[in-house]
Protein backbone atom coordinates (compact mmCIF):
# COMPACT_ATOMS: atom_id res chain seq x y z
CA UNK A 1 0.00 0.00 0.00
CA UNK A 2 1.39 3.39 -0.93
CA UNK A 3 0.99 6.08 1.72
CA UNK A 4 2.40 9.57 1.77
CA UNK A 5 3.55 10.70 5.20
CA UNK A 6 5.30 13.82 6.39
CA UNK A 7 7.84 12.59 8.94
CA UNK A 8 10.59 14.60 10.59
CA UNK A 9 13.65 13.95 8.42
CA UNK A 10 16.04 14.12 11.40
CA UNK A 11 13.99 11.50 13.19
CA UNK A 12 14.11 9.20 10.15
CA UNK A 13 17.88 9.69 9.82
CA UNK A 14 18.42 8.87 13.49
CA UNK A 15 16.23 5.76 13.22
CA UNK A 16 18.13 4.65 10.10
CA UNK A 17 21.41 4.90 11.98
CA UNK A 18 20.19 3.26 15.18
CA UNK A 19 18.40 0.39 13.53
CA UNK A 20 20.77 -0.17 10.63
CA UNK A 21 17.78 -0.38 8.31
CA UNK A 22 18.48 -0.19 4.59
CA UNK A 23 15.53 2.08 3.69
CA UNK A 24 13.10 4.57 5.15
CA UNK A 25 10.29 2.12 4.41
CA UNK A 26 12.04 -0.50 6.54
CA UNK A 27 12.34 1.97 9.41
CA UNK A 28 8.65 2.87 9.29
CA UNK A 29 7.60 -0.78 9.02
CA UNK A 30 9.77 -1.85 11.96
CA UNK A 31 8.56 1.08 14.02
CA UNK A 32 4.93 0.15 13.40
CA UNK A 33 5.65 -3.46 14.38
CA UNK A 34 7.24 -2.33 17.64
CA UNK A 35 4.34 0.05 18.30
CA UNK A 36 1.77 -2.72 17.82
CA UNK A 37 3.73 -5.13 20.05
CA UNK A 38 4.03 -2.52 22.79
CA UNK A 39 0.32 -1.71 22.70
CA UNK A 40 -0.54 -5.42 22.92
CA UNK A 41 1.75 -5.78 25.95
CA UNK A 42 0.10 -2.78 27.60
CA UNK A 43 -3.33 -4.38 27.12
CA UNK A 44 -2.05 -7.56 28.77
CA UNK A 45 -0.63 -5.55 31.68
CA UNK A 46 -4.04 -3.96 32.18
CA UNK A 47 -5.41 -7.45 32.92
CA UNK A 48 -3.19 -7.90 35.98
CA UNK A 49 -5.32 -7.89 39.08
CA UNK A 50 -8.55 -8.38 37.11
CA UNK A 51 -8.35 -12.14 36.63
CA UNK A 52 -9.31 -14.39 39.50
CA UNK A 53 -7.27 -17.51 40.15
CA UNK A 54 -7.55 -20.53 42.41
CA UNK A 55 -5.35 -20.19 45.50
CA UNK A 56 -5.14 -23.99 45.78
CA UNK A 57 -3.91 -24.53 42.21
CA UNK A 58 -0.70 -26.58 42.18
CA UNK A 59 1.12 -26.37 38.86
CA UNK A 60 3.77 -28.79 40.11
CA UNK A 61 1.17 -31.50 40.49
CA UNK A 62 0.36 -31.31 36.76
CA UNK A 63 4.03 -31.71 35.89
CA UNK A 64 4.30 -34.94 37.90
CA UNK A 65 1.22 -36.53 36.35
CA UNK A 66 2.90 -36.87 32.94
Amino acid sequence: MITNLEIDENLIKEALELGSHPTKDAVVEETLREYVQRRKRLKILELFGTIEYDDDYDYKQQRQSR
